[in-house]
């Protein structure tokens, strides 16, 4: 990144529907970035929330400039994160979107790479991890500075539900999601452990079958919350704020994202949820988990839906 120096954190966002604004607001109120910029097809609504959080400014824990603008804002960004696109409706799957965000995301970094840009992207439209290689595709960025949202909300749903089965707090919990984030995504069993013991050892005659119905409410839980109120944005928003804060911090986290793999857990060519290590400059590098032969199996699954609805990002 060229403005390492610059002194002021920017970060713009492209899109304030319900993750967009729940992202902005979340940003706010843990005081992650000095300048915020808010950019979307509807001026209207950008200059309404951009008002709407400025006048929250007496409330917050560090002053912030927010302001809503065009793309020409991005080229002084540190990162810029997409929330623009279609949103998946009842009875969809992520992959769905497919095409209709593909068209939309090459118009979106165009314009963004035309002003100069060149910080780090953040992903969080579905289905997100082929809209990633699409900006890494579109943008010409290194793939260190292109980071899709991934399995990051499902492992966090992961941790919270293994948290309320044992009645222990979600943030000593230590389990990822990999894989596509969607219905192939697939459990760690192997390496999922609170305070050093293996989930097995957690349950009643290390019988693992206690928890067979945890898993199902991770991966199925977007279509149960639009079910019931017809889109998903705080958690991901709040995952978004935690991402952000690793890369503007430096903090070296471990988060599980989007990535591009060339040659880790033996696949090229493709971006999926997995655990890497964030910091200032992106993805530092990724965490290669030992995985066992049916999480493997999963695995490669996942990265074979993947590849298969690539074409729309090809062809462009």
């Amino acid at each position: 990144m060229k403005r390492v120096n610059r002194g002021v954190n920017r970060v713009v966002i492209i899109g304030m529907g319900l993750v967009g604004s729940s992202y902005a607001f979340a940003l706010l109120n843990q005081g992650i970035t000095e300048e915020l910029v808010l950019l979307d097809l509807n001026k209207e609504k950008a200059e309404g929330d951009a008002m709407d959080l400025n006048h929250g400014l007496p409330f917050v824990p560090s002053k912030t400039n927010i302001w809503f603008g065009d793309y020409e804002d991005c080229k002084d960004a540190d990162i810029v994160v997409i929330c623009a696109g279609a949103n998946q409706k009842p009875g969809e799957t992520r992959l769905d979107l497919v095409e209709k965000n593909t068209r939309i995301f090459k118009g979106i970094v165009d314009s963004v790479m035309g002003s100069g840009f060149d910080g780090i992207f953040l992903i969080a439209t579905n289905p997100v991890d082929i809209l990633s290689y699409a900006v890494w595709k579109f943008s010409g960025l290194p793939k260190e500075r292109v980071i899709g949202s991934g399995t990051i909300l499902d492992t966090a749903r992961y941790r919270f539900l293994l948290g309320q089965h044992f009645d222990v707090d979600p943030r000593n919990v230590h389990a990822y999601i990999i894989g596509e984030h969607g219905d192939t995504e697939l459990p760690v069993w192997s390496h999922a452990d609170i305070a050093g013991k293996k989930i097995s050892e957690w349950t009643k005659n290390n019988d693992v079958k206690d928890l067979e119905e945890i898993f199902p409410n991770v991966r199925d839980a977007a279509y149960h919350i639009i079910e019931r109120k017809g889109a998903t944005y705080y958690g991901i928003a709040m995952g978004l704020v935690r991402l952000t804060k690793a890369i503007l911090d430096n903090e070296n986290s471990v988060l599980t994202v989007s990535v591009y793999l060339e040659g880790e857990y033996g696949h090229n060519d493709v971006f999926i949820g997995v655990p890497a290590i964030v910091n200032r400059n992106g993805i530092r590098e990724i965490v290669e988990l030992i995985l066992n032969e049916e999480e493997n199996d999963k695995f490669a699954h996942s990265v074979n839906v993947l590849k298969k609805n690539l074409e729309p990002v090809l062809r462009q």
